[in-house]
């Protein structure tokens, strides 16, 4: 066995095994293979927060057959998913090959390197090939950051809870700044004194039809005021049209007076309003849609997501950019053209920007590897809904 290639996921394993020779042996390490222990918090707080790192016992004979295949292989690529997760797994793999056994090493190790892909198809993993690299230490620092703060603050702030609430919940960097977050909302909400307001509207009748209209200004001045609130620290001004109970009486009252006057329409506005297809999905707005229309939880749609990833039908779901590689784009905008007609089809390429100033963008947004696979052609269920959303709302974008 010249090359080993070692995946997170079975499914991963034998979709990417399709795409390589007899040279190449895909093994799966099923996700993490080393962790802090459960036993105790395994982060010495005094020390520079050292970490303690252990094998899962649910992984020792996983272990022990990605290290003997290490032994045989002449080179090794570690290709879990792109991310700090995916990157943290990698370095655990190369640590454990680097620190096996002394007598059971070659005289001489073969290569270990890093390769990265955000689409499971035979050009994609090809191009990886190519560009093998060096572990990204950075992303395995975020990702220990993010795990120690996960330890410390769950295994001091649940102790906490069992004694204040019951005993089983568990307390994390997350869970605690959403709790304090609403508790703040709650303040909020309950220290604010509501007002009453009314609106005066009129409807018109012309012949059959109607319309209503809306009181805006009384004796040419605007009755539309501001208000500004206070939320978590900062100033946010709404306006609103406002009558206390007495001025919209007084209000109405004056205008029924008024209608021996004869109305006369002053003007007629219209606009054109253009409508653009909405962007790609990224990663929240994938769960959001899938929460509204199956009532899924983000869970359940990111395991959904994972399977169809891991099948090679989807781009790497894990994205928060809304932006399409220029192939894809040329792919989509082919298909339109062909399927459905070239009146379909957007006058020039459709490209979307991120709002969002926090947007890392590293990875493209979820689309489907090739449109030419409908969901029609996908078996299970629950993945095919998933997979046509994601279909429709990628190809829409060139329509």
């Amino acid at each position: 066995m010249k090359n080993l290639l070692i995946v997170e996921s079975p499914t991963k394993a034998r979709t990417i095994g399709k795409y390589l020779g007899n040279d190449f042996k895909v093994l799966a390490t099923v996700g993490h293979l080393r962790d802090l222990p459960k036993s105790k918090m395994g982060v010495d707080v005094k020390n520079n927060f050292e970490v303690t790192y252990e094998i899962s016992s649910d992984k020792k004979k996983v272990v022990s057959e990605l290290l003997k295949s290490a032994g045989e292989a002449e080179r090794i690529l570690l290709a879990t998913d792109p991310d700090r997760e995916g990157e943290a797994i990698s370095w655990h793999v190369k640590y454990l090959i680097e620190n096996r056994d002394k007598k059971k090493k070659k005289a001489k190790d073969g290569e270990i390197q890093r390769i990265t892909f955000h689409e499971i198809t035979k050009e994609a993993v090809e191009e990886a090939l190519k560009n093998a690299r060096e572990i990204d230490l950075n992303l395995v620092d975020a990702q220990q950051g993010r795990r120690v703060l996960d330890r410390v603050v769950g295994y001091t702030l649940s102790p906490v809870l069992w004694k204040k609430v019951r005993r089983g919940l568990s307390a994390g960097r997350v869970q605690s700044v959403a709790v304090r977050l609403i508790v703040e909302r709650e303040k909020e909400i309950s220290a604010f004194s509501s007002e009453k307001f009314y609106r005066v509207e009129v409807v018109f009748k012309i012949g059959k039809d109607e319309f209503v209209a809306q009181l805006k200004k009384v004796d040419g001045k605007s009755i539309e005021i501001s208000k500004k609130l206070n939320l978590f620290d900062g100033d946010y001004t709404y306006s609103q049209t406002i009558f206390s109970g007495e001025e919209a009486k007084k209000s109405v009252e004056e205008f029924v007076k008024s209608l021996e006057n004869e109305y006369v329409v002053q003007e007629i506005r219209g606009t054109e309003v253009a409508r653009h297809p909405l962007p790609p999905f990224t990663t929240s707005k994938l769960q959001q849609m899938a929460s509204r229309r199956f009532g899924w939880s983000g869970k359940q749609t990111m395991s959904v997501a994972q399977h169809l990833y891991e099948k090679g039908f989807i781009t790497y779901h894990r994205t928060d950019s809304v932006s399409l590689s220029s192939k894809a784009v040329a792919e989509f905008r082919e298909y339109i053209k062909n399927v459905y007609g070239s009146e379909y089809l957007a006058d020039k390429e459709r490209h979307f920007k991120n709002t969002s100033k926090n947007a890392q963008e590293a990875h493209e947004a979820i689309r489907p590897t090739t449109v030419a696979r409908t969901s029609e052609k996908i078996e299970d269920a629950r993945e095919k809904k998933l997979y046509d959303l994601i279909w429709r709302r990628a190809v829409a974008k060139q329509n």
